[in-house]
Protein backbone atom coordinates (compact mmCIF):
# COMPACT_ATOMS: atom_id res chain seq x y z
CA UNK A 1 0.00 0.00 0.00
CA UNK A 2 3.14 2.54 0.69
CA UNK A 3 4.59 1.21 -2.54
CA UNK A 4 1.57 1.91 -4.47
CA UNK A 5 0.98 5.60 -2.29
CA UNK A 6 4.27 6.53 -3.45
CA UNK A 7 3.91 5.72 -7.25
CA UNK A 8 0.65 7.40 -6.92
CA UNK A 9 2.42 11.10 -5.85
CA UNK A 10 5.59 10.24 -8.09
CA UNK A 11 3.23 10.25 -11.24
CA UNK A 12 1.06 13.46 -10.03
CA UNK A 13 4.21 15.28 -9.30
CA UNK A 14 5.42 14.67 -12.82
CA UNK A 15 1.87 15.22 -14.17
CA UNK A 16 2.27 18.78 -12.83
CA UNK A 17 5.47 19.35 -14.35
CA UNK A 18 4.28 18.62 -17.51
CA UNK A 19 1.43 20.32 -17.06
CA UNK A 20 3.94 23.62 -16.23
CA UNK A 21 6.22 22.89 -18.71
CA UNK A 22 2.63 22.57 -21.43
CA UNK A 23 1.45 25.95 -19.97
CA UNK A 24 4.79 27.95 -20.58
CA UNK A 25 4.86 26.46 -23.88
CA UNK A 26 0.96 27.97 -24.58
CA UNK A 27 2.28 31.22 -22.93
CA UNK A 28 5.21 31.48 -25.41
CA UNK A 29 3.25 30.52 -28.49
CA UNK A 30 0.86 32.88 -27.23
CA UNK A 31 3.42 36.01 -26.97
CA UNK A 32 5.07 34.93 -30.21
CA UNK A 33 1.59 34.94 -32.01
CA UNK A 34 0.78 38.19 -31.08
CA UNK A 35 3.92 39.79 -32.48
CA UNK A 36 2.65 41.04 -35.96
CA UNK A 37 5.13 39.84 -38.48
CA UNK A 38 2.71 40.24 -41.20
CA UNK A 39 4.91 42.32 -44.10
CA UNK A 40 3.71 41.31 -47.45
CA UNK A 41 6.18 40.60 -50.31
CA UNK A 42 6.25 43.43 -52.90
CA UNK A 43 3.65 43.12 -55.54
CA UNK A 44 4.96 43.86 -59.26
CA UNK A 45 2.86 46.61 -59.92
CA UNK A 46 2.91 48.80 -56.97
CA UNK A 47 2.13 52.10 -56.82
CA UNK A 48 4.80 53.97 -55.78
CA UNK A 49 4.60 56.25 -53.02
CA UNK A 50 4.38 59.62 -54.06
CA UNK A 51 1.55 58.53 -56.48
CA UNK A 52 -0.06 56.64 -54.00
CA UNK A 53 -0.43 60.17 -51.64
CA UNK A 54 -1.93 61.66 -54.67
CA UNK A 55 -4.24 58.82 -55.01
CA UNK A 56 -5.48 58.87 -51.80
CA UNK A 57 -5.42 62.58 -51.73
CA UNK A 58 -7.99 62.12 -54.39
CA UNK A 59 -9.50 59.65 -53.77
CA UNK A 60 -10.34 61.60 -50.42
CA UNK A 61 -11.66 64.44 -52.40
CA UNK A 62 -14.04 62.37 -54.12
CA UNK A 63 -15.55 60.52 -51.19
CA UNK A 64 -16.25 63.76 -50.09
CA UNK A 65 -17.58 65.36 -53.13
CA UNK A 66 -20.06 62.37 -53.14
CA UNK A 67 -22.88 64.36 -50.89
CA UNK A 68 -22.10 67.58 -52.47
CA UNK A 69 -24.36 68.76 -55.65
CA UNK A 70 -22.41 69.29 -59.02
CA UNK A 71 -23.10 71.60 -61.96
CA UNK A 72 -26.44 69.63 -62.75
CA UNK A 73 -27.69 69.37 -59.30
CA UNK A 74 -26.89 65.82 -59.00
CA UNK A 75 -26.02 64.28 -55.92
CA UNK A 76 -24.79 60.51 -54.96
CA UNK A 77 -22.32 60.23 -57.88
CA UNK A 78 -19.69 57.51 -57.78
CA UNK A 79 -16.26 59.56 -58.43
CA UNK A 80 -14.17 56.50 -57.80
CA UNK A 81 -13.87 55.20 -60.90
CA UNK A 82 -12.89 58.80 -62.70
CA UNK A 83 -9.78 59.37 -59.87
CA UNK A 84 -8.87 55.20 -61.34
CA UNK A 85 -9.11 56.32 -64.68
CA UNK A 86 -7.39 59.87 -63.51
CA UNK A 87 -4.22 57.95 -62.52
CA UNK A 88 -4.70 55.04 -64.98
CA UNK A 89 -4.94 52.19 -62.18
CA UNK A 90 -7.38 49.89 -62.03
CA UNK A 91 -9.25 48.68 -58.25
CA UNK A 92 -7.37 45.37 -58.03
CA UNK A 93 -3.98 47.08 -58.65
CA UNK A 94 -4.39 49.78 -55.72
CA UNK A 95 -6.01 46.82 -53.45
CA UNK A 96 -2.70 45.04 -53.54
CA UNK A 97 -0.54 48.23 -53.51
CA UNK A 98 -2.95 49.84 -50.10
CA UNK A 99 -2.38 46.14 -48.98
CA UNK A 100 0.84 46.07 -49.37
CA UNK A 101 1.74 49.67 -47.54
CA UNK A 102 -1.00 49.12 -44.89
CA UNK A 103 1.36 46.17 -43.40
CA UNK A 104 4.01 48.82 -43.88
CA UNK A 105 2.39 51.16 -41.07
CA UNK A 106 4.75 53.46 -40.81
CA UNK A 107 5.37 54.19 -44.39
CA UNK A 108 1.42 54.37 -44.54
CA UNK A 109 0.76 56.49 -42.11
CA UNK A 110 3.37 58.77 -44.02
CA UNK A 111 1.12 58.71 -46.84
CA UNK A 112 -1.87 59.54 -45.24
CA UNK A 113 -0.11 62.55 -43.04
CA UNK A 114 1.58 63.95 -46.40
CA UNK A 115 -1.67 63.40 -48.12
CA UNK A 116 -3.54 65.33 -45.44
CA UNK A 117 -0.86 67.88 -45.43
CA UNK A 118 -1.49 68.80 -49.10
CA UNK A 119 -5.55 68.83 -48.58
CA UNK A 120 -4.83 71.59 -45.79
CA UNK A 121 -2.50 73.46 -48.06
CA UNK A 122 -4.97 73.44 -50.80
CA UNK A 123 -8.27 74.49 -48.46
CA UNK A 124 -6.19 77.26 -47.06
CA UNK A 125 -5.51 78.36 -50.33
CA UNK A 126 -9.11 78.53 -51.97
CA UNK A 127 -10.24 79.54 -48.46
CA UNK A 128 -7.63 82.66 -48.84
CA UNK A 129 -9.29 83.08 -52.40
CA UNK A 130 -12.84 83.11 -51.44
CA UNK A 131 -12.19 85.70 -48.83
CA UNK A 132 -10.22 87.59 -51.40
CA UNK A 133 -12.92 87.66 -53.89
CA UNK A 134 -15.88 88.26 -50.73
CA UNK A 135 -13.34 91.25 -49.86
CA UNK A 136 -13.96 92.43 -53.65
CA UNK A 137 -17.50 91.91 -54.04
CA UNK A 138 -17.92 93.75 -50.36
CA UNK A 139 -15.90 96.76 -51.52
CA UNK A 140 -18.20 97.28 -54.92
CA UNK A 141 -21.33 96.92 -53.09
CA UNK A 142 -20.26 99.63 -50.51
CA UNK A 143 -18.71 102.11 -53.43
CA UNK A 144 -22.15 101.46 -55.00
CA UNK A 145 -24.22 102.31 -52.38
CA UNK A 146 -21.93 105.34 -52.45
CA UNK A 147 -22.25 106.46 -55.41
CA UNK A 148 -25.94 106.03 -55.06
CA UNK A 149 -25.89 107.70 -51.79
CA UNK A 150 -24.16 110.58 -53.80
CA UNK A 151 -26.66 110.66 -56.56
CA UNK A 152 -29.87 110.72 -54.58
CA UNK A 153 -28.26 113.40 -52.83
CA UNK A 154 -26.98 115.28 -55.52
CA UNK A 155 -30.95 115.08 -57.11
CA UNK A 156 -32.10 116.05 -53.59
CA UNK A 157 -30.35 119.22 -53.49
CA UNK A 158 -30.98 120.24 -57.23
CA UNK A 159 -34.53 119.29 -56.56
CA UNK A 160 -34.91 122.04 -53.54
CA UNK A 161 -33.08 124.40 -55.33
CA UNK A 162 -35.62 124.35 -58.30
CA UNK A 163 -38.00 124.81 -55.52
CA UNK A 164 -36.56 127.55 -54.15
CA UNK A 165 -36.01 129.53 -57.89
CA UNK A 166 -39.44 128.93 -58.12
CA UNK A 167 -40.41 129.99 -55.28
CA UNK A 168 -38.82 133.14 -55.73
Amino acid sequence: MAFLMMKLKENASLLIDKMKNLSYLFVFLFLVSCTSNTILKEPEDLIPKDTMRLLIQEMMIASSAKYVKNKNLETKIEYMSLVYDQFKIDSVRFQTSNLYYMSKIDVYQEIFEDAKASLEKQKKVYDDRVTRKDSIRNDSLKKLMDTKKRISIQDSLDVTTKEVKLAI
